[in-house]
């Protein structure tokens, strides 16, 4: 039978740390730069790794007075609070980053325990339970060192845990292959709106004109002389029958935040007919744009499906059909603009009147059905690989916990 152990006391007797990041005095506004070192926070831990395009960066020199937070490879980091049941794995890219005030990073010896291991037993269903039971707050989740200290870890063998890891590896490896083969579809869309659109390249331009900065042809005109607007609502939580069993996709911004791609396959929460009724929420057709438009403004998302989504969000449905992915590569190329036109004091918000009035320069019909063809072919590849990361996610998932419990033999 397999014997467990607390992290706590495994750290204690062979090696290693369990420590929270710097302390919020210790940084200051004006210690971040634009190059530098990064200081990794819970925004940025995604899908188990460290997104680096998210990560905030301060100056060498407070990077060295903080040097016992820097990370090494081998190493997990956790938030502190929030959405405590993910983690990060740091790699060798990752190292010499700095955990940041709101996580905390584990340290393993791997004599006994293999921190890649680790890392997977922490993202089983049952260690995040036992972690969201035990966390302190309610508004709030929130962990510490003694909380983490007390997972129940299980002694494996270090044979047995590489024979699992190599088998756990395998799916990672092609699921990691999936997502740089979408980040490299959804690039080749952005580079082709950049060279017709921006770069004025597209068919035929040698044949074309400028006239007042913009091709013969195109026309300058509004969002809302090109597109329908549609907000969101949320049903009572404190009505059951709104939410029980319902079978209607309600989106929320952390879906789409959360998302690996523009492709948005499903969202984690569902209303019911009732819940649709009681509330603003209004459903809107099949890969209609969904564009985050309150706290984190600019995340776009299309799912293939009729859905609703709450009031964080602005459903633009383009006039015909051809406009759609011209429309989001416009607005995806412009995210710090529309962000620029945010209001609010609780947090930014960009209203449904402020956007609508937002200029845009449409080319001629012609060139935007051409680009329409080629983007929607990528974005169809993009679905498929999505979906088959879907399926490896699930296989790997179901096969973690009983490869760890022993029912799986290798």
């Amino acid at each position: 039978m397999t014997q467990f152990r607390t992290l706590a006391s495994i750290i204690e007797k062979y090696g290693g740390l369990i420590q929270t990041g710097p302390f919020g005095s210790q940084l200051h506004e004006y210690d971040y730069v634009q190059d530098g070192i990064g200081v990794v926070m819970p925004k940025d831990i995604k899908n188990g790794r460290i997104a680096h395009s998210s990560v905030a960066k301060i100056t060498e020199e407070k990077a060295d007075s903080l040097s016992r937070h820097k990370l090494k490879k081998g190493e997990i980091v956790f938030p502190r609070r929030g959405d405590i049941g993910k983690c990060a794995f740091v790699t060798a890219n990752d190292e010499g980053y700095l955990c940041g005030t709101g996580c905390i990073k584990i340290s393993v010896s791997d004599n006994v325990l293999l921190s890649k291991f680790l890392f997977y037993y922490l993202g089983l269903r049952h260690v995040v339970e036992w972690l969201e039971r035990n966390a302190v707050g309610t508004t709030m989740l929130n962990l510490n060192t003694s909380i983490i200290g007390g997972i129940q870890v299980p002694m494996i063998d270090v044979r047995e845990q590489l024979t699992i890891l190599s088998v756990l590896e395998s799916y990672d490896d092609l699921i990691e292959n999936n997502r740089r083969r979408i980040e490299l579809l959804e690039q080749a869309a952005r580079l082709l709106y950049k060279e017709w659109f921006v770069h004025l390249q597209f068919p035929g331009h040698e044949h074309v004109k400028i006239v007042d900065g913009v091709p013969k042809g195109w026309e300058r005109k509004l969002f809302r002389d090109v597109c329908e607007t549609v907000g969101g609502g949320t049903p009572s939580t404190k009505v059951p029958e709104y939410w029980e069993n319902g079978d209607i996709t309600w989106v929320t911004p952390t879906d789409v935040t959360r998302n690996k791609c523009l492709a948005l396959l499903d969202s984690v929460t569902r209303i019911t007919e009732a819940g649709l009724r009681s509330s603003s929420a209004k459903l809107v057709p099949p890969n209609t744009i969904l564009m985050t438009s309150r706290a984190s403004i600019g995340y776009f998302a299309l799912v293939d499906r009729e859905v609703c989504t709450n009031q964080g969000f602005i459903n633009i449905l383009p006039n015909e059909g051809y406009l759609r992915m011209y429309l989001l590569q416009n607005l995806i190329s412009r995210v710090d603009e529309i962000r620029a036109h945010a209001g609010g004091s609780t947090y930014p918000e960009i209203s449904k009147g402020k956007f609508r009035e937002l200029p845009i320069i449409m080319p001629d019909k012609s060139l935007l059905k051409q680009f329409s063809e080629k983007t929607e072919v990528i974005l169809s590849q993009t679905k498929v690989l999505l979906r088959q990361i879907s399926v490896l996610e699930c296989a790997r998932d179901l096969l973690l916990p009983r490869l760890m419990n022993g029912e799986i033999a290798i």
